[in-house]
């Protein structure tokens, strides 16, 4: 598979002239005052930070209030043609928030307020700069939660703007699934509203799915109104060893052809295990592993929990070992979860890039292997987790940049990586999203059409390409 040629959109001659920028500037902090900032430092923080894409920082970032705030900033910034760059934590992978063009990033950490929880129609408003463990602090004493688990403590807003999903995405389903309707700030600072409260509609386009996962470029999400679900009566979980990885990945798939509504069921290789281990201070067993957690009422769980023992044995897996306390269930997710930073920990003084793919859960056992070994004859260093109850998982590659043979390798690792899941009618990203990092491969994946469609869409949005530009769809 040869990579669609993107043409860039870096060109110095593809920015906005310096006295647009400046004019905008002077107009944002004539309106906001401190809640603009030129500060470098702070315009770093709010470029990408976690992978190779280098760093390309805003020329100023704004810190909205409200909606009305944002729709001043955009409707400022579209005076002087100046690009907007929408930002909530951060923690995107792709070089969703880099600023390739300069302009302005719109950070909407003080949009951090739940506005409703409606317990009764299980949903809840929230503002885009609430986070997921802040929700459910908030919900907690109501019996509720929202389900979605990315690991990293994300904004809601950019859990939407990515389309995230994370460890309970097998059961609860990603962020398309959870979302009912969406606020909007469109390029021409109107406010949309994609859909109401009702838990389905046939009325007009889902422009709810549409601004899921276009990560800025169509619009800037400023509330939310999402899905909730009743805290499970019973919660179990715990630790699958198996001999090889390939065994542990058809014991997921046998587990979800037949329908055991498993609630979380996480991959790591041997190489992870060790690092978690030594990140954490744990002891698991140094061998391919399955995390799995089942939610339900006592008697759901311990029979959803059986039939998986007897799944397990079938595949040479075991034994599994029950984390019963909650504290010690909340300590192994929590390693689960701290996965990239062990797996930085295993080689020091290196990059190291997470990258993801998704096929098929038929596939799944054999893209794995497949990627063990190509890493392996590749003589690179890359453990792998994964969310393989959707048949998603992660490779994290640690890399010394100084090593130019090295970094060749792993260059051409990763093409094979999403060659590998394309061939298996897979996809590129099953969670990470497009961004800058991924574009040159939508066309082998969609196809010339599909691309066409979303840069229509696009122009017909955002004409000037003022939102978040440079990402996701390249230039036809």
């Amino acid at each position: 598979m040869t990579p669609v040629a993107v043409p860039s959109r870096n060109a110095a001659a593809d920015r906005p002239p310096e006295r647009a920028v400046q004019a905008a500037v002077l107009e944002l902090t004539a309106e906001f005052g401190n809640l603009v900032t030129l500060a470098a430092s702070t315009r770093e923080q709010h470029a990408n930070t976690a992978t190779w894409i280098p760093n390309q920082p805003p020329d100023a970032v704004v810190f909205p209030q409200s909606t009305a705030d944002v729709q001043k900033i955009v409707r400022i910034c579209a005076r002087h043609k100046v690009p907007i760059v929408p930002f909530g934590t951060g923690t995107s992978l792709e070089g969703q928030v880099n600023a390739p063009l300069g302009g302005v990033s719109i950070d909407t950490r003080d949009m951090n307020k739940v506005l409703a929880v409606h317990a009764e129609d299980l949903d809840c408003v929230v503002q885009p700069g609430v986070t997921r463990k802040q929700l459910n602090e908030y919900l907690r004493d109501q019996g509720l939660f929202f389900p979605l688990d990315p690991g990293a403590d994300a904004a809601l807003g950019g859990m939407a703007a990515t389309r995230c999903s994370g460890t309970n995405a097998v059961r609860y389903g990603t962020m398309k699934d959870v979302t009912l309707a969406l606020e909007v700030v469109l390029a021409n600072g109107e406010i949309m509203r994609t859909a109401q409260r009702a838990k389905k509609s046939a009325a007009g386009y889902d422009l709810t799915r549409l601004m899921i996962g276009s990560e800025g470029t169509l619009g800037i999400i400023t509330e939310l109104t999402l899905r909730l679900h009743g805290i499970p009566e019973a919660i179990s979980g715990g630790i699958c060893p198996f001999p090889t990885v390939e065994a542990a990945c058809n014991a997921v798939i046998e587990t979800i052809q037949i329908g055991i509504p498993v609630a979380r069921i996480e991959l790591l290789d041997t190489l992870q295990v060790q690092a978690v281990n030594a990140y954490s201070k744990l002891t698991l067993p140094e061998t391919p592993m399955l995390l799995v957690e089942f939610h339900g009422t006592e008697a759901s769980v311990a029979e959803q929990s059986t039939r998986f023992g007897e799944i397990v044995a079938e595949h040479g897996g075991g034994p599994f070992e029950w984390a019963t306390r909650a504290e010690d269930r909340t300590r192994l997710w929590q390693a689960r979860h701290d996965g990239y930073w062990a797996a930085c920990a295993l080689r020091r003084k290196t990059q190291a890039l997470a990258s993801d793919v998704c096929v098929p859960i038929s596939r799944l056992a054999e893209c794995v292997t497949a990627t063990q070994k190509d890493i392996a004859d590749s003589n690179l260093v890359a453990p792998i987790v994964g969310h393989v109850g959707d048949g998603n998982f992660h490779l994290c590659l640690l890399v010394d940049l100084d090593d130019h043979d090295e970094v060749v390798r792993a260059k051409a690792l990763l093409e094979r990586l999403v060659e590998r899941a394309l061939a298996m009618d897979g996809t590129c990203t099953g969670e990470h999203g497009i961004g800058q990092g991924k574009m040159k491969y939508l066309e082998a994946e969609l196809g010339r059409p599909a691309l066409a469609a979303m840069a229509a869409i696009k122009a017909a949005l955002d004409p000037d390409n003022l939102l978040n530009p440079g990402k996701i769809v390249p230039p036809l």
